[in-house]
């Protein structure tokens, strides 16, 4: 099957697309699009490959993308969020018609690398975003930080204000320091147990 045939997101792709190239001379470079257009430049340059018949020389395609978890109006939503927005990781042999392809698509803005000349990242790079981006267990993208003050908006501290003391984005909490008796008392919370004020 034609690597370029399907749009393979960044949690399909095997690690032997890493681990062992579809060719020896291919390496993975770096490409500049237009920000928020990465994936509809992923599926250009993938059309055009097919169309222009060089499949042989353009393998792969990603947007690295990792699971996020939002808090919004009060839900947590998961979604996938861009690890490098802007930017695309192409598996391909390097030469002028090649090169010319890739460039010349539309939303592309250039290669990453010295002066004018793509400089490919090492299979090592390639390996720890793709095993960044298919983490287990999603991050929460928080807005809180560390001496802002929230309200609490549900459970047995429902009604109190207080500030944020400590942010885990790992497992959603915040330790929020609340007066209790006149006495600053911390309590950890869930992200949705708390807001802005």
């Amino acid at each position: 099957m034609n690597q370029t045939d399907t749009a393979v997101t960044v949690d399909e792709v095997p690690q032997e697309v890493v681990n062992a190239q579809i060719h020896p001379d291919a390496k993975w470079y770096v490409v500049h699009t237009q920000a928020g257009y990465e994936q509809r430049t992923k599926k250009a340059l993938e059309e055009r490959v097919k169309t222009l018949g060089y499949a042989h020389q353009i393998f792969e395609t990603i947007v690295p993308m990792r699971n996020v978890i939002t808090i919004k109006q009060g839900k947590k939503k998961q979604v996938k969020e861009k690890l490098f927005p802007g930017y695309l990781l192409v598996s391909m042999i390097l030469n002028d018609d090649s090169w010319l392809v890739v460039r010349t698509t539309e939303g592309v803005t250039g290669f990453v690398g010295a002066g004018n000349k793509p400089t490919p990242i090492s299979e090592k790079e390639v390996a720890a975003i793709l095993k960044f981006t298919t983490q287990q267990t999603p991050k929460f993208k928080t807005k809180f930080s560390v001496s802002e003050a929230v309200k609490i908006v549900d459970g047995p501290f429902s009604d109190f204000l207080g500030t944020i003391q400590k942010v885990d984005e790992e497992q959603g909490k915040v330790k929020v320091l609340i007066s209790i008796f006149g006495r600053e008392t911390p309590v950890e919370l869930d992200f949705l147990q708390v807001e802005k004020i």
